[in-house]
């Protein structure tokens, strides 16, 4: 069990898919990625989710996944889950391709060290993502009901390689996917029914639309108990009733929408035990996720009692819930 000093809180590495020449940064030299890691170690952190819109780790050759080690080593740097974006198992022209995308990068976390492996339903942005401010403003993919059987299916057989491996596969929440909502996440999860398949809370995947939508804390309440790994982050939320207007923006954790403070305890006090990524978009993404993990350290921190006793008195539980949800 983690303490609040060594509890992992990994670093996105949001430095992008493309070096500065323009070249992809997975054929990058050394000396590129071992620039944007060291100002992540400068920062302070010790753990990095090399997810695959910076270096995509499944598709590295050998000889370039042993330089990728060996510069991790050099740099004190671990790698505690690994996440795959937009590649959907049930894509209708890649999920074949992608399945075995995803099977390669377990076996890839299995060596590097980590315990997790996250993957949602997220299909490439459309065009009009693309153009928008912030993608999440336009309309994207929408999961098809029909091929739910088959995602189900192809989330267990992930499962069954993760366990094999010692690892676990975690179930990233995104907009308009079969873990869409609180409930459609449960729902999902249950249906898959892996002791190795949990759930990734990421509810500041939903708060930045401009769509009506639950209290970012209730939904909490519902996923939290089956949450293995956790995309942290925040959001200022607004929503005018008189014109239907909204207006979102990424914030700082201390800041936005959501109070973790109470969210972090309540987690606890469920028995959450997983890793935390801080990710952020805009300004200094890189800056802000390093004042994110220090935030979240201190919450830890002052949740010393709760992580060493890891006790949920009922009522005491109902009443801090009552506080969190109003």
């Amino acid at each position: 069990m983690y303490t609040a000093e060594n509890w992992p809180i990994a670093c996105k590495m949001n430095f992008g898919s493309r070096a500065e020449d323009g070249s992809p940064i997975g054929t990058a030299p050394v000396s590129t990625w071992e620039e944007q890691l060291t100002q992540v170690a400068e920062l302070g952190f010790t753990e990095i989710d090399p997810m695959d819109d910076w270096v995509p780790i499944a598709e590295l050759s050998a000889e370039r996944f042993e330089e990728f080690r060996g510069l991790l080593d050099k740099l004190g740097l671990r790698v505690t889950a690994i996440s795959i974006g937009r590649n959907s198992v049930v894509d209708r022209e890649n999920g074949t391709r992608n399945l075995g995308t995803v099977h390669a990068l377990i076996d890839r976390a299995a060596e590097l060290g980590a315990s997790i492996v996250n993957i949602g339903f997220q299909q490439a942005l459309t065009e009009p993502q693309k153009r928008a401010t912030w993608f999440w403003l336009a309309d994207g993919h929408h999961d098809d009901p029909a091929l739910r059987p088959l995602a189900v299916e192809r989330v267990r057989e992930l499962g069954d390689h993760a366990r094999q491996l010692g690892l676990e596969i975690s179930l990233e929440m995104y907009e308009d996917t079969y873990l869409g909502t609180a409930e459609d996440a449960v729902s999902f999860l249950k249906d898959v029914d892996h002791a190795s398949v949990g759930l990734n809370p990421d509810i500041g995947n939903l708060i930045r639309l401009h769509r009506p939508m639950v209290k970012g804390e209730a939904m909490y309440e519902q996923v939290l108990p089956y949450s293995n790994y956790w995309h942290i982050k925040n959001y200022l939320r607004d929503e005018d009733p008189a014109t239907g207007a909204y207006f979102s923006a990424p914030a700082p954790l201390e800041y936005g929408v959501i109070d973790y403070r109470s969210v972090i305890r309540r987690a606890l006090r469920l028995g959450y035990s997983g890793p935390f990524m801080t990710e952020h978009y805009g300004s200094d993404w890189l800056g802000v996720g390093a004042v994110n993990a220090r935030y979240i350290r201190e919450v830890l921190r002052g949740a010393r009692t709760l992580i060493e006793s890891r006790t949920d008195e009922p009522q005491e539980a109902d009443r801090e819930l009552s506080s969190i949800v109003g």
